[in-house]
């Protein structure tokens, strides 16, 4: 779809439905945080980078950044900033930017995740063509973030690198012999020691606090807590106490999920998502990344109503993300091809939830690199081989900017998040409604507007057509219907009451229907 069909095909829903669009903030002046309300109210629209491969400049197409190739960093990512603008990104999650381990690392950079310190920039991340300092770097990219309406959100890493072990022992928990704790087969970390139920470890607290001040220094609005169960909701309380008092706008976000029942180690915590929540996180994981396992439609509606039930028992609103594909994900495309990273596309924009995305997912990038875990010429840890979780995205080398070739996908992610942006206010008001539809194999669901109702029909089989009888009470045989999707021939047909529908396989259908109330 060229730029001028788009165009028209926005226009189009806009005077035909009449909807009121979202209040869009005004950029000029100081900047004011606003992603807890943002996130909240599902409004969120994320897309989570690295900043080592964003805008990384693989001239020789090798996938690796080698010789006098420029790898990603702070400032060359600005150039990347309108584009994801213009497709409807409003919020940046950026992996770790602070320092990594080079000890019994992974891959010839080390992991994003290998922390060896809380209060500085990743070296790495900035870029050498300025005499700039490495914060000051994260600051103009945030700033020219800012000034495009997009919020940040930094990652904090959940564990501790061999190189912090080596010069503060202390920080780390011991197992009954007195070793440090290695958490599953996170072989290039250690556990941190934050303390129990009863007591924080003042010092964690401390690093904690003073990772909090600087990614608030550099203008960040919010954090993703990597792996938050690992700590205590005690832990966790002051920790975001303290960053309130700083900025009562400021996100807190944990990676955990209701799937995650087992600690990472017979030593370590698993605190459960509730009550992380009840802590004080605004928002969690969830556990949407289990889709594509999913072969009865009423998997997805059950777990929809799941986090609906969990938020009612907060004074305060919470919230999830879309967690269909994130950097521990391997990739939709790769799965189950460009139909399952579409229907992730349309699942974000109109379910009760925060839309995230993650590098590369808008062209169906499958994170298959030419030199995969094989020997390296060069690398600045005491690894010599480029380590990568194949069909994830790559976070342990200089490698490559992620993106793939199939545009389809994208002229779903540009529509989905447009439509979603516009309906925002009305998305963010509106009932959660199931449908039956006949077919497990399907699922179904209504979500009401002002002036208008959309309704959302998934196949979750990637091998079969699959047909089923939806029931839509006060649904006219004349009624009004537009499909939202992308050149799509739909093969309905329309009575009183229900829509017969036919669904290729692991399709996805979005109708909006005028004037329909539930």
């Amino acid at each position: 779809m060229n730029n001028s069909m788009k165009k028209i095909l926005t226009l189009a829903v806009a005077l035909f439905f009449a909807a009121s669009p979202v209040f869009t903030k005004t950029v000029s002046g100081e900047w004011h945080n606003d992603l807890r309300s943002l996130f909240i109210k599902n409004n969120a629209i994320i897309y989570t980078i690295n900043i080592r491969t964003f805008n990384a400049k693989d001239k020789n197409r090798n996938d690796i950044i080698d010789g006098k190739e420029e790898s990603g960093n702070f400032l060359n990512a600005i150039d990347e900033l309108d584009g994801l603008k213009k497709s409807g990104i409003n919020t940046l999650h950026i992996l770790p930017v602070t320092p990594v381990g080079k000890t019994k690392a992974l891959g010839t950079a080390g992991s994003l995740y290998a922390l060896a310190g809380f209060d500085e920039i990743n070296p790495q991340l900035a870029s050498n063509k300025t005499s700039m300092t490495p914060i000051n770097q994260a600051k103009m990219f945030i700033k020219e973030c800012h000034r495009r309406n997009i919020r940040v959100i930094i990652d904090l890493p959940s564990c501790g690198s061999y190189d912090l072990f080596e010069t503060h022992p202390e920080y780390f928990l011991k197992d009954e012999d007195g070793n440090p704790v290695v958490p599953l087969d996170w072989s290039d970390v250690l556990l941190f020691d934050t303390g129990d139920k009863y007591e924080n470890n003042h010092e964690l607290i401390k690093l904690h606090k003073s990772f909090i001040d600087m990614v608030i220094s550099i203008g960040a609005d919010g954090i993703r807590a990597d792996v938050a169960g690992l700590k205590t909701p005690k832990f966790w309380s002051e920790i975001i106490d303290y960053a309130r008092e700083k900025d009562d706008e400021f996100l807190f976000l944990a990676e955990s999920s209701k799937s995650w029942t087992e600690p990472v180690s017979a030593d370590a915590i698993c605190t459960p998502s509730e009550e992380l929540l009840k802590a004080g996180f605004d928002g969690y994981l969830g556990s949407y990344f289990n889709l594509k396992n999913m072969k009865e439609g009423s998997e997805l509606i059950s777990l929809v109503q799941s986090d609906q039930k969990m938020f009612k028992k907060f004074k305060y609103k919470k919230s999830v993300i879309g967690s269909f594909s994130t950097h521990d994900e391997e990739s939709p495309n790769l799965l189950k091809g460009g139909v399952f990273s579409k229907m992730i596309i349309w699942l974000n924009s109109t379910l009760p939830l925060n839309s995230y995305y993650i590098d590369g997912f808008p062209t169906g990038d499958t994170y298959t690199y030419l030199w995969s875990n094989k020997p390296a010429k060069k690398t600045e840890t005491d690894c010599n081989k480029y380590f990568v979780h194949n069909g994830k995205i790559d976070i342990f080398n200089f490698s490559r900017k992620p993106g793939g070739d199939d545009y389809t996908i994208n002229e779903e992610f540009i529509l989905a998040n447009k439509f979603k942006e516009y309906y925002a206010q009305d998305l963010s008001n509106s009932k959660f409604v199931p449908l039956k539809s006949g077919n497990i194999r399907l699922f179904a669901y209504a979500r009401v507007l002002s002036s208008s109702t959309i309704i959302v029909i998934g196949n979750l089989d990637f091998s079969n057509p699959q047909s089923g009888t939806i029931k839509v009470p006060k649904l006219k045989p004349d009624s009004k219907i537009m499909n939202m999707r992308v050149q799509r021939n739909i093969q309905n047909e329309y009575s009183k009451g229900k829509i017969d529908a036919l669904l290729q396989p692991g399709d996805i259908q979005v109708l909006m229907v005028k004037n329909l109330v539930f």
